[in-house]
């Protein structure tokens, strides 16, 4: 592996925190790009992300708001549309669909024991064979251990609490005001469509850059 590996937490349409980020962190052609979801809705411009991320042919996972937006566009079903998803689908060329489609739900990188995924995973069973349902979209642990919410299980334990590891876990979709790191994880969705940052990790090193959102964008739910 001779360039960096630098995984970036969720976006949400901040397209110019990314540009910013990605100015800040002087890519080499040897690098390699992991989005970790949820590039899309809340923010100013879900499309420019995107064709960020095309741009510098980053390898983007699955977050649980594509996953919307493609059950919209494979079923044509209102319903399963939520906020500002129908806005965002209008904005969006065949180009973007074809880069949402093409989404995997993880990443592993074995020579350094390590998977990235957009929501997590619940402890006790292969990670492997863990549907969208629950690597999307996991928050807590209910107290009968079922994959759930932080909003729908107040009194859950955090899944990355619990989380013995290997492999080590990179993920986003839990904002929170700082990288969240524990000895088998990290998250590193700092909510900045929410008014915080967007942090990169960078393997091997280790190492977090983040840049401050311009603005809140989108209404505190933290």
């Amino acid at each position: 592996m001779n360039g960096r590996i630098i995984a970036i937490g969720d976006i949400h349409g901040c397209h110019l925190e990314f540009a910013e980020l990605l100015d800040r962190l002087a890519l080499s052609a040897d690098d390699r790009l992991v989005l970790l979801g949820d590039l899309v809705n809340r923010g100013p411009d879900s499309a420019a992300v995107i064709d960020l991320a095309i741009r510098h042919r980053a390898l983007a996972l699955l977050g649980n708001h594509e996953a919307r937006l493609l059950a919209f566009r494979r079923t044509g079903d209102r319903a399963v549309l939520k906020e500002d998803d129908e806005q965002t689908a209008a904005a969006l060329q065949p180009r973007h669909w074809a880069y949402l489609e093409a989404m995997p739900l993880t990443h592993e990188l074995p020579e350094l024991n390590t998977v990235f995924v957009h929501g997590g995973f619940l402890p006790g069973e292969p990670w492997q064979k863990q549907p969208a349902s629950v690597v999307t979209r996991i928050q807590v642990i209910d107290t009968e251990g079922r994959p759930r919410k932080r909003a729908d299980a107040p009194d859950g334990t955090l899944w990355a609490e619990r989380w013995a590891g290997p492999p080590f876990v990179v993920y986003g979709h839990t904002p929170r005001p700082d990288i969240f790191k524990l000895k088998w994880s990290v998250g590193i969705d700092t909510a900045c469509v929410l008014g915080g940052h967007l942090t990169a990790f960078i393997l091997p090193e280790r190492r977090f850059v983040q840049v401050r959102a311009r603005r809140r964008y989108y209404g505190d739910k933290r």
